[in-house]
């Protein structure tokens, strides 16, 4: 049985804003509608909203769900949170922000989240009469999970925006692996990427203002060992850990051999299946530019 908490089972026993919103012609208002999941897949979403025209604001929203506690209670949890907003802001909600609001769900069952947001991109997208393929990129990618019709736009998107490191976790998130089992290698693929290309992102950001002087070895008598020491652990605390701090993991410098350092990988970084990429490009060639271009990394 899964462990929900006292918020979810509140809005399953008890939803607020369940059903459509019936048209009266009022003036000033608009209604939309947006649609995601199926039954099929075992979930579907029917958002229903209400909005002041003049204001963009969202006066009333409504839900139709067939699904499980936790897509229940996340469509109820979603209509609660956009009420009042207007529509940029209520495209600023995520899936987490969901959760949240929620008091946390099982991991296995934040897909729930996920379709809440989607459902709610795609009514404000078709209020403002913008066509599905336009707003919608994953029509644009490849299709990776063929179980669950999942590209991998929309794996790269749950990746980034929920900070996932497995392909299990991708599966809980958008359901794509669940199925057959096939795409998994795949997954993993996309996840080594997602990670790649942010953490050379964050090192450009970085890289953009050092923080850390040192001169060039043409000034420079060669540096000692325990110069060498300090120059590396002091980039790695200002220019290295808060990058992967942000993500949830750290990294240790456990010892240094010529120009063979050694670290321990921790948090996230050290259950990550993409950690050689964060040891090659957030870590070893940080320290190479910074230091020396003969720094190997490895992890103990």
């Amino acid at each position: 049985m899964w462990d929900y908490t006292d918020k979810v089972l509140e809005l399953f026993y008890d939803p607020k804003n369940q059903g459509a919103i019936e048209e009266t012609g009022e003036a000033g208002v608009k209604l939309a509608t947006g649609e995601v999941g199926s039954i099929a897949c075992g979930d579907a979403l029917r958002l229903h909203l209400k909005v002041e025209v003049a204001s963009d604001k969202i006066l009333d929203a409504r839900f139709q769900t067939f699904g499980c506690t936790s897509a229940i209670a996340s469509s109820s949890a979603l209509t609660e949170m956009v009420k009042g907003l207007t529509l940029d802001e209520a495209l600023q909600v995520t899936n987490k922000e969901i959760a949240d609001y929620l008091g946390g769900l099982p991991e296995a069952k934040m897909h729930c989240s996920v379709m809440g947001q989607e459902a709610l991109e795609a009514a404000i997208f078709n209020y403002r009469g913008i066509p599905l393929a336009v707003h919608n990129d994953d029509d644009e990618g490849v299709l990776i999970c063929s179980c669950f019709g999942i590209t991998d736009t929309k794996i790269r998107k749950a990746v980034a925006q929920n900070n996932l490191f497995s392909a299990e976790q991708v599966t809980n998130y958008v359901k794509a692996g669940g199925g057959c089992g096939s795409c998994l290698t795949k997954i993993d693929d996309i996840i080594r990427e997602v990670k790649q290309e942010a953490a050379k992102q964050n090192l450009n950001s970085y890289g953009a203002k050092p923080t850390t002087e040192i001169p060039s070895s043409g000034q420079q008598r060669p540096l000692t060992t325990v110069q060498k020491i300090a120059l590396i652990q002091k980039v790695l605390d200002e220019e290295v850990r808060p990058v992967l701090i942000a993500d949830g993991g750290d990294v240790e410098l456990y010892d240094v051999e010529g120009d063979k350092v050694k670290v321990i990988l921790q948090g996230a970084c050290g259950s990550c299946s993409s950690s050689t990429a964060t040891l090659k490009i957030a870590i070893e060639a940080r320290l190479r530019d910074r230091i020396s271009k003969e720094i190997i990394v490895e992890a103990v």
